[in-house]
């Protein structure tokens, strides 16, 4: 069976340690079971970047009560423990999850992770475009784009369809079909 955790990451500033929500989507037998949403105080604050802001709508104000990547990490990585860990444009979201790691000093974890961008291409060639809210309209998704719990659950339910598309039901056969797509934290 298929046992995935999607992630997401929003920041206050163009440094990719700045995360300042944090979502993830926990999916086991094909299922998604839990979304769990953080909002974090990133170590920029109060400082955000305006044009962050714009694209997700996350104030200082928002996140000046809220626990740091460090308060937040361990119940996070019980949730990813042993799990593939999809996001959409992973690059982005797994640099994310490295530089707030190397930030607060913990070990890094061996997490495999896949781009949910390459596997949609792969379950469907001729779309127009890849991104997360395109994706979610041509499946009659909806969602809170640009919230992290949201964007995870989305990048988990779109997952699920492409795996249900490449007739992948275990995970053993998500590096078969992916080939060189899955990469290591």
């Amino acid at each position: 069976m298929l046992h995935f955790c999607a992630i997401d990451f929003e920041t206050a500033t163009h440094e990719r340690n700045s995360a300042c929500e944090m979502g993830i989507c926990l999916v086991e037998n094909g299922e998604i079971v839990e979304t769990k949403t953080w909002l974090i105080k990133p170590p920029s604050f109060p400082y955000f970047h305006p044009r962050n802001i714009d694209v997700h709508g996350i104030t200082p104000e928002d996140v000046q009560n809220a626990p740091t990547f460090e308060d937040i990490w361990h119940e996070a990585e019980n949730m990813m423990y042993g799990n593939l860990m999809i996001a959409h444009n992973a690059a982005f979201d797994a640099g994310v999850l490295r530089s707030c790691l190397e930030y607060y000093g913990f070990f890094k974890p061996k997490i495999n992770y896949l781009c949910s961008i390459s596997l949609a291409k792969k379950a469907w060639k001729t779309l127009p475009r890849y991104g997360l809210k395109s994706l979610a309209e041509q499946h009659h998704i909806s969602f809170n784009h640009h919230r992290a719990g949201a964007d995870a659950e989305v990048c988990a339910k779109i997952s699920l369809l492409a795996f249900q598309n490449l007739m992948v039901t275990r995970n053993e056969e998500i590096q078969e079909v992916m080939k060189k797509s899955v990469k290591i934290l």
